[in-house]
């Protein structure tokens, strides 16, 4: 079960995250999907997740990378790389074409051989410092 469900969510951000598939989407979500990170402005549906796809998409050409994975019975957990050229305008920042990326985790649980729940934890600050070459946050001191 673990390994199968390792390639349903895997098969699903490569086909509907990095493709944008979406006529293939009903193969991986379950008719009662609910997403608890999408903004509050969008249903926690699959139309939803759709339009913030297609919303992420119109402000930067993006890969999603799945630096890590693990799972438990219904549970995977994602480690990730999103590569981003920021090609349209986000959080009010006009298109910069810089590329740059930022990391984050995805957690889905499936049921019945499909996801069923989604929750995401991005860098969104990164995005917003590296798009205005700021230099706040965090640093190491060497």
């Amino acid at each position: 079960m673990n390994a199968k469900n390792k390639l349903i969510v895997s098969n699903f951000i490569e086909e509907i995250w990095n493709n944008r598939k979406f006529d293939q989407i009903d193969d991986f979500i379950s008719s009662c999907f609910t997403d608890y990170s999408l903004p509050p402005n969008l249903l926690g549906n699959k139309e939803g997740m759709i339009s913030w796809i297609i919303q992420v998409g119109a402000s930067f050409n993006h890969k999603t990378i799945i630096e890590s994975i693990v799972a438990e019975e219904d549970k995977v957990m994602l480690k990730i790389k999103m590569e981003l050229d920021h090609i349209g305008i986000w959080r009010n920042i006009k298109p910069t074409h810089k590329q740059i990326s930022t990391v984050g985790y995805r957690y889905y649980k499936l049921a019945r051989g499909k996801i069923n729940e989604h929750w995401c934890l991005l860098d969104g600050n990164s995005i917003e410092n590296q798009l205005q070459a700021s230099t706040h946050g965090c640093k190491i001191q060497q």
